[in-house]
C-alpha cells in the first residue's frame, strides 16, 4: 500500500511540474496579473459608464487571452502554431462581442447598441494577448490609448456636436 501512495505522489509531482523554477513562476505571475489588471482598468471605465461588460468581464477576457497564448509559448510552440492560437482568440472574442450588439427594432430604425462594448472586449483580448506574450509595455501603452478613446474622444465629439448645433 505504501508503494501505491508513493506512486500517486510521484505522479502528482510530475503533473504539477510545468513550472520549473522561480524565474518561470515569476514570468507567469507577472504576465497574468498584468493582463487581469489592465483588463480590470478598462472594465472599470466601462462599468462606471453603466455599460454591459464591466470589470469582471474585461478581466476574464484579458486573463483568458493571456493564458491562451502563454501556455503554448511556454510549451515551446512554433510561430505558426502561435499564429493559429491568436487567430482562435480573435475569432472567439468576435463571437463574444457579437453577443453584446443589439439592434433596436422599435422606433429608432438602424440604431445599433453595443458596438463600442464589442470593440472594447476585442481590444481587451488584444491587450491580454500582448501581456501573455511578454509584451507588457505594449499592453500598458495600448490600455492607455484605449482609455483615451473611451474617455476623451466622447468629450471631443460632444464639443464638436455642440459647435455644429450653434452654426
Amino acid at each position: 500500500m505504501n508503494a501505491w501512495w508513493h506512486e500517486v505522489w510521484v505522479t502528482l509531482q510530475a503533473e504539477f511540474a510545468d513550472i520549473g523554477d522561480a524565474s518561470q513562476l515569476t514570468r507567469i505571475t507577472v504576465r497574468l496579473l498584468i493582463a487581469a489588471s489592465l483588463g480590470g482598468i478598462l472594465g472599470f471605465e466601462r462599468e462606471s459608464k453603466g455599460k454591459a461588460a464591466g470589470v469582471r468581464t474585461h478581466m476574464l477576457v484579458a486573463l483568458g487571452a493571456a493564458l491562451f497564448v502563454l501556455v503554448p509559448q511556454m510549451s515551446g510552440s512554433q510561430a505558426d502554431a502561435m499564429s493559429r492560437v491568436v487567430q482562435g482568440v480573435i475569432a472567439g472574442i468576435g463571437f463574444l462581442g457579437a453577443g453584446t450588439i443589439l439592434k433596436n427594432q422599435e422606433g429608432d430604425e438602424g440604431h445599433v447598441k453595443g458596438l463600442t462594448t464589442a470593440a472594447g472586449l476585442w481590444m481587451t483580448a488584444a491587450i491580454g494577448v500582448s501581456a501573455g506574450l511578454g509584451r507588457e509595455a505594449t499592453a500598458v501603452f495600448s490600455t492607455a490609448l484605449a482609455l483615451v478613446i473611451f474617455s476623451v474622444v466622447p468629450r471631443i465629439l460632444n464639443m464638436l456636436e455642440r459647435k455644429n448645433d450653434h452654426l
